[in-house]
């Protein structure tokens, strides 16, 4: 399944790339994409492609926050066609479901999931790709970031922000951008923030412009092309961590009844049950492969109830038990 994003996705990539002696040239032909496809920002390109550029400039460039100081530039003007509908929003909170929404207008690759916790809410974001991409997580999380910023002031700060992977040697990035506490090795990528800072009044929120808005997006071409097959997977892949990847749950994230979910599955010739078993194929990898994870903590995010049931359906599905693989592929946080 290609998964496409706007060419907006690599806005300032030149830049960034000038700033740290990179020839971009080069990066670019080897990851099948070329200047004239990244001129028009509303342009699709596959999401692995750019993420594999990121992944690239950042080994040639030396600096493991490439996707962090493009981010740092972000305007809401980046999400195109959709900034004014964003803009617009009365709170942070419909803003972010606003994207949620429409998420296959901007980038297919990126799942968002807000999660409440009493007075706290976690922005969870996953940049769903077949190979984890350190430079696409963290551009993500920095744009996402940025928008948050825009709504709320200056001065707003998350309580925190966190990354799946290793904290790179020098976080000055980090925190020039985010001015908050950065934890890293955490089991998700997001922001966290008061639950108060989402449903706070947004001072530039037009409910007339905001209709307006909507009126126009809902005119464009692909409004109505999402694939529900994606939609899914990217939820399942926010909530299987969380322990919440039922069929039910899922649904209830995409707003609509498991009837209905189910039904487009079938039309698509797809299975709930397919999907997830794919998703807890991806993940296994990635969290067997990291060390700092116990084989219990493997299975908990995965949502068995016991580490010895977890190794069966590993063994089963890998060919060999999760101990055995884990040492032909850790890697050090």
């Amino acid at each position: 399944m290609r998964t496409l994003v706007r060419a907006a996705a690599l806005t300032n990539f030149f830049e960034v790339a000038q700033d740290l002696g990179v020839n971009a040239q080069p990066l670019l032909r080897a990851a099948g994409l070329t200047r004239a496809m990244l001129a028009d920002p509303d342009q699709r390109i596959p999401a692995e492609r750019c993420a594999a550029l990121l992944e690239a400039a950042a080994q040639t460039a030396a600096c493991p926050t490439f996707g962090l100081r493009m981010a740092e530039s972000r305007q809401l003007a980046d999400f195109g066609v959709m900034s004014l509908l964003i803009s617009q929003q009365p709170t942070l909170r419909d803003a972010l479901e606003t994207i949620i929404r429409y998420r296959h207008l901007v980038n297919e690759s990126v799942a968002i999931l807000l999660e409440r916790m009493e007075k706290v809410v976690i922005i969870r974001q996953e940049v769903v790709l077949g190979t984890p991409s350190r430079q696409a997580a963290e551009l993500a999380v920095g744009v996402i970031f940025r928008l948050c910023r825009a709504l709320l002031g200056s001065n707003w700060r998350p309580l925190g922000v966190h990354f799946a992977h290793a904290a790179p040697p020098d976080l000055q990035v980090h925190r020039r951008l985010f001015a908050c506490p950065v934890e890293f090795g955490s089991e998700y990528h997001g922001i966290v923030c008061l639950a108060a800072d989402l449903d706070a009044p947004n001072p530039s929120g037009n409910a007339a412009m905001a209709l307006h808005a909507q009126r126009m997006v809902e005119t464009l071409p692909r409004v109505n092309d999402r694939s529900i097959a994606r939609e899914v997977r990217n939820t399942v892949y926010l909530m299987l961590p969380m322990g919440r990847a039922t069929s039910e749950a899922v649904a209830q994230g995409l707003g609509m009844s498991l009837r209905s979910m189910q039904r487009q599955l079938d039309d698509a010739g797809e299975t709930f049950t397919d999907i997830l078993n794919e998703v807890r194929r991806e993940l296994a990898q990635r969290y067997v492969a990291n060390a700092d994870y116990s084989l219990l903590r493997v299975s908990e995010l995965l949502g068995y109830g016991s580490a010895a049931s977890f190794t069966r359906w590993f063994s089963a599905q890998f060919g060999e038990a999760p101990n055995l693989w884990r040492r032909r592929h850790t890697t050090s946080r």
